[in-house]
């Protein structure tokens, strides 16, 4: 049918047109303008989710208005999704964030912000990518540095840098594994592959397939650069999955002769290395070879390590009491009763259902205070791992019983335990804490016993087996040298564990036994080792009392003189009007607030000193029912301890005033860390309370000091960073871990490294870029082999680079030209960031292998009652005092509660660690010498550079 509809004539058509855009436009204006006025009407309503729809139709409606409107925004954004995550929206909290970064790609306010989220959430991964990214955006931006630098231990964890350091680890690995692929073991899977450096000693060793499978995204993103870095992508294929989704032929096309893996922990078992070989043996790894059988080795599955041997240790050390065992009955004039039992995670009785680590783990060698040996080492375990059936039977197996001799007396504080790897019939690798190696030992507190002394001629006794892939240590107990026994290893053919005399010898015997079972408790409080070491620590709690009652005696004086003025006052009135006044008004009582994390004692301690009401703000019901428990034991009214969050409708605005009409007395705020950070917003939290406290009301602590020295310490440049080829036997590993590499930028510096700042306004050409990328890692690798760099090799290696890139890229970049000038070099530091260095956190300074060169010097004071005493930005002069090389600054705080009650964190009753930088490039220098630190505040960020 023909098209009967006229045709317009080309003028008309023309002018419709142009006057429906116009009506169009002014019909767009119109709305844009009344969402706007919506949106500023529900932000004064706190209407944030409306708000933030209105303000999405009007950037979508009009994006030439995205610079007026961006930090309203911003603003109501952040808001809003403060309200979904209090709802647990969380679809709807990153649904948000993806529309915002849609219409604001390039901010890094809004990166960070999601980034944080998604950290809080459990995604690491995915939060440190927008971490990194907004660091890219802006350098300068030190919100989101501490956010990176925080969720580093997460991403790429510290050890993955002390074990690639360890040449005598990596040379026999790499020796069992070549020893194997040349007896024909030629297909290998490598489980758990970290950074793939044992995937690729088999392929160098010879191996025709390899396959290599890393659950971790960053650490298989890492893999994939280190493995395409050593031009071995065609011959190990990276699997990002865990070794017990693989499937044949899924995955990899058939079984393998040979499973490598080193996915064992202090406690040997705790990374799952006995399902993952069950599962090897049964789906992936070819059938084993039959005692005496032989043959080619192709044709047989095996699997290195091929067993362990894990020993133990009966041991005392002070500095594990403190940390897993309340040792005092008494704190600051408080009264711990006995109807109370304190203990760490890491304790694990016979009963427990807990799948929780029932470890802790320490470097014994380099433990605070060190330790005593009071027995000798003594076996606990074999295991097999080519042995399918004796894998399988670890989990199902009764617990062994040992009894193990004392031969030092001494207070019985842990079990401390090690294991010998053996990778073959040749090669061995033990983590004794008498050898020097990469690894900690795993740490078995021991709890709950009626006397923790023991002596020569006792025994201790335990259980040890392998539940929820992990070794159990249970049921340590003591049988006192008073009485003989036969203490031996229990087996399946054994049942008696004890051979005794008599009956009468038996029940001796029974009543002697100290278990580390206990009877049943009123309540059993389990605290972190840091809350347990702060429990433990005496200075901290009269510190605070002495404060506190400082304080509040003063404002209590201050409070009966106005009570006596108003009360002459009210006589006399009473006398003129001719009124009998004989009410006495009940006085109000003074408000103490404390606001530290975790648990605390220091509100019981507070209700002691007077009329006061004091508030925690502890949020378990285990530990609100102990403090209940602590303040009846020291006849406290019924209800003068209560709990803040009970009162606070929104958690997430803790301080606020005690009553509409009151104000708090005292404020104890959390600054520091227990890893040696100072504590995020903690600035932002002094700034809210300062308005919150009564005249003459303090904040605790009133003003903090931060102190460094500087130090050279080789430990902590090989706990920080990877030190060239050598020690990864000339694998090009260094600059891909050192940097936390992405994958889908290969070959680049760390994405903060070469930042595409915003605010350049000339767009850089992508050969300039992609060779700034490559020379930051050649860079990185050369300082890592300690090669001297000029700034003329400096510019001759970016000539070089830039000129293959361009053959690289052809036509597209011909006609430019570079010749690495004096400026463009001083840009590319700019950019690079090259001066940003790493923190190192959880330290223990007076164990911290080091050489001091200098004396402690102040690096910066943050005052919480006096703001304007504080600087962002500060200067210090650093005078050396021994010639050596600087590669780290080591900083720790003194506490102020007032002028002359100053609390320590460095030192030995101290429940917080230290921290430290670590310096990119050690600096040498001589006696004499003056270094300038450049130390910069900004919120709670703290940045530490040197100038020389």
């Amino acid at each position: 049918m023909p098209n009967l509809r006229p045709r317009p004539r080309r003028g008309a058509g023309r002018g419709a047109g142009a006057a429906g855009r116009g009506a169009g436009a002014a019909g767009r204006d119109e709305l844009v303008s009344r969402s706007l006025q919506s949106a500023e009407h529900c932000l004064g309503a706190q209407d944030f989710g409306t708000a933030y729809a209105h303000y999405l139709l009007v950037l979508s409606l009009a994006p030439e208005l995205k610079d007026d409107v961006k930090e309203t925004f911003q603003y109501t954004l952040f808001r809003w999704a403060e309200e979904l995550d209090a709802l647990s929206r969380t679809q709807d909290l990153l649904g948000c964030y993806e529309q915002a970064l849609e219409l604001f790609p390039d901010d890094e306010v809004i990166c960070n912000s999601m980034g944080e989220h998604l950290f809080r959430m459990g995604f690491r991964d995915e939060a440190a990518g927008y971490f990194r990214k907004a660091m890219k955006l802006n350098p300068d931006f030190s919100d989101a540095k501490e956010n990176f630098y925080r969720v580093a231990n997460w991403l790429v964890e510290r050890w993955h840098f002390i074990m690639l350091n360890d040449t005598r680890r990596n040379t026999i690995y790499n020796a069992a594994i070549q020893k194997a692929v040349c007896l024909g073991s030629k297909s290998v899977l490598d489980i758990g592959a970290g950074t793939g450096i044992l995937s690729m000693f088999a392929k160098k060793a010879g191996a025709h397939l390899v396959y290599a499978c890393e659950l971790s995204k960053t650490m298989y993103e890492l893999a994939c650069d280190v493995v395409a870095a050593n031009e071995m992508e065609a011959g190990i294929k990276l699997l990002h999955m865990k070794s017990l989704d693989i499937e044949i032929p899924k995955h990899i096309p058939e079984r393998v002769s040979l499973v490598v893996t080193e996915t064992v922990d202090a406690g040997l078992f705790g990374e799952g290395i006995v399902e993952s070989l069950i599962h090897a043996w049964e789906h992936l790894l070819l059938q084993p070879k039959t005692k005496g059988e032989n043959g080619n080795c192709e044709k047989y599955g095996k699997v290195i390590p091929a067993s362990a041997v894990i020993f133990g240790m009966a041991v005392e050390c002070a500095e594990i009491r403190r940390h897993h065992r309340v040792g005092i009955k008494d704190i600051a004039g408080i009264c711990l009763p006995a109807s109370v039992k304190f203990q760490s995670p890491a304790y694990s009785s016979v009963d427990a259902e807990e799948t929780i680590e029932p470890y802790t783990t320490e470097k014994m060698s380099r433990v605070p205070g060190g330790y005593l040996a009071l027995t000798e080492c003594f076996e606990i375990m074999t295991v097999n791992f080519n042995n399918l059936q004796e894998l399988k039977s670890l989990a199902t197996k009764k617990p062994d019983k040992i009894g193990i001799p004392v031969i030092k007396e001494g207070i019985l504080d842990a079990i401390v335990v090690w294991f010998v790897l053996q990778l073959d019939d040749e090669h061995s690798l033990s983590t004794s804490p008498s050898e020097e190696t990469c690894w900690e030992q795993a740490v078995y507190p021991v709890h709950d016993l009626a006397d923790y002394w023991i002596k020569p001629g006792d025994q201790v006794m335990m259980e040890v087996s392998c539940q929820d892939c992990y070794l159990r240590i249970q049921s340590i107990s003591v049988f006192n040298s008073e009485h003989e026994m036969d203490v031996g290893r229990s087996s399946a053919k054994n049942k008696d564990l004890l051979s005794l005399g008599n009956e009468a010898e038996l029940c001796s015997a029974l009543a002697n036994l100290q278990t580390s079972k206990p009877d049943a408790v009123a309540q059993t409080c389990v605290l972190e080792s840091t809350e347990i070491a702060l429990l433990n620590n005496i200075p901290y709690h009269e510190g605070f009392k002495m404060a506190m009652k400082k304080v509040l005696s003063s404002l209590t004086l201050e409070k009966l003189g106005q009570a006596m003025d108003t009360q002459c006052q009210n006589n006399e009135m009473s006398c003129e009007s001719g009124q009998n006044n004989s009410e006495q008004s009940v006085p109000e009582p003074l408000y103490v607030l404390d606001v530290s994390e975790g648990f605390s004692v220091l509100p019981v301690i507070a209700g002691t000193l007077g009329q006061v009401k004091p508030y925690s703000s502890v949020e378990k019901d285990q530990h609100r029912m102990t403090l209940d428990l602590i303040s009846e034991a020291n006849h406290f009214p019924k209800e003068t301890l209560e709990f803040w969050l009970r009162h606070v409708e929104d958690e997430s605005a803790v301080l606020q005033r005690p009553k509409s009409d009151k104000l708090w007395s005292i404020i104890i705020l959390d600054v520091i860390e227990p890893s040696g950070l100072i504590q995020q917003e903690i600035m932002e939290k002094a700034a809210i309370s300062r308005c919150l406290l009564q005249s003459g009301g303090k904040i605790f602590p009133q003003y903090v000091l931060m102190f460094g020295l500087l130090v050279e310490s080789q430990t902590l440049v090989e706990e920080s960073t990877v030190q060239g080829t050598e020690r990864t036997l000339g694998f090009n590993v260094a600059p891909f871990i050192n940097q936390f590499q992405n994958k889908d930028e290969i070959m680049e510096h760390v994405k903060s490294a070469v930042p595409m700042m915003s605010t350049i306004s000339k767009k850089r050409g992508k050969v300039m870029e992609e060779m700034e990328k490559l020379l930051s890692v050649w860079r990185q690798d050369q300082q890592q082999r300690r090669v001297p760099l000029s700034l003329t090799l400096m510019q001759e290696k970016a000539k070089s680079l830039y000129e293959d890139l361009k053959k690289k890229h052809g036509e597209e970049s011909e006609g430019t030209s570079f010749n690495a000038s004096h400026g463009w070099f001083h840009r590319f530091e700019a950019r690079a960031n090259l001066h940003n260095v790493p923190i190192r956190v959880f330290l223990d300074l007076s164990s911290l292998p080091c050489i001091p060169l200098s004396k402690p010097v102040e690096l910066l004071r943050l005052d919480l009652m006096t703001p304007y005493l504080n600087t962002s930005n500060r200067e210090v002069k650093v005078r050396i005092c021994k010639s050596g090389q600087v590669t780290a600054i080591p900083f720790w705080y003194h506490m102020y509660l007032d002028d002359e009650i100053r609390l320590d964190t460095s030192s030995e009753a101290s429940h917080w660690k230290q921290a430290a930088v670590v310096l990119d490039n050690p600096i040498q220098v001589e006696m004499g010498d003056e270094l300038v630190l450049n130390v910069q505040h900004h919120k709670s960020n703290v940045s530490i550079t040197v100038k020389q």
